[in-house]
Parts: structure tokens; sequence; C-alpha cells
């Protein structure tokens, strides 16, 4: 029986914004906001898009409702990013290495951060840092990976 086989690569495409800010950290924190933040605006607006076609229609009030949905959602997010990078930056500068620890209380630092801003339980803000701390852990090793 002949069988085939699929064999290639598949690259993404790669978009780079070079920001000078005259200071490694800020612009390591600015490219973190953007580039995270384009990905939540993106988000909200393949969201919407889907539910409007799901409905069949667009109005005038949906488009800005989309329009308020992807600028909150890219500076919420945007503003993690740009948090966690500047965090992550300043481990490995105060620390002299760059490891998986870096990533560990940097994602520590900014779930507190990030709870702290939202509500003023500190179980909740506590429980935010671990769990921070777990997932940039967990994405650098993943990283790692491959």
């Amino acid at each position: 029986m002949p069988r085939s086989r699929f064999s290639g690569s598949l690259n993404s495409p790669k978009v780079d914004v070079a920001i000078d800010m005259g200071n490694p950290i800020l612009n390591l924190t600015v490219d973190g906001f953007l580039k995270i933040g384009t990905v939540a605006a993106t988000r909200a607006v393949a969201e919407d898009a889907y539910h409007c076609l799901k409905k069949g229609s667009i109005s005038s009030h949906n488009f800005e409702h989309t329009l308020k949905k992807m600028c909150k959602e890219g500076a919420y997010w945007g503003t993690v990013a740009g948090v966690y990078v500047g965090m992550e930056y300043g481990m490995e500068r105060i620390r002299g290495t760059r490891d998986w620890k870096n990533a560990m209380i940097g994602g520590a630092v900014t779930g507190a951060l990030v709870s702290a801003a939202c509500n003023s339980n500190r179980d909740k803000i506590v429980i935010d840092a671990i769990t921070g701390g777990a997932i940039a852990t967990a994405a650098e090793f993943i990283n790692y990976l491959t």
C-alpha cells in the first residue's frame, strides 16, 4: 500500500518593533506591552467578530463596544506583560544570572502587584503571586524544551 508523508516546516511571521527609550529595562517593558497588548486587542476583535457573525448583524453600538474592549484588553494585558518583562529583567540584573528563577520571581511579583491593584484581600494577593510565579516558571521550562 503506497504511503505518503508530509514534511516541512511552518514559520510564523516575525514582527519586531524597535523603540529605544535609552534604558534596556524600559526597552523590554515597552516591547512586552506593545506585543502582548496587540495580541489581547486582536483576541478581543476576533471574539466580537465571531459574536457578530453568529448574530448575523453588526451595529454602530457593537462596533463602539468592540473598540472599547480592544483598548481595555490591550492596555490591561500589555501592562501585565510590561510589568512581568521588566521584573524578570530586573531580577536578572540584580542576581547576575539568567535562569528560571528570574521568571519565577518576576511572575510572583507581577501576580502580587496586579492583584493588589485590583483588590485588597491579602489571601487573594498571595494566591495570585503563587499563580503568577507558577505560570511564569512553567512557561520558562516549556521554552527550554522547544
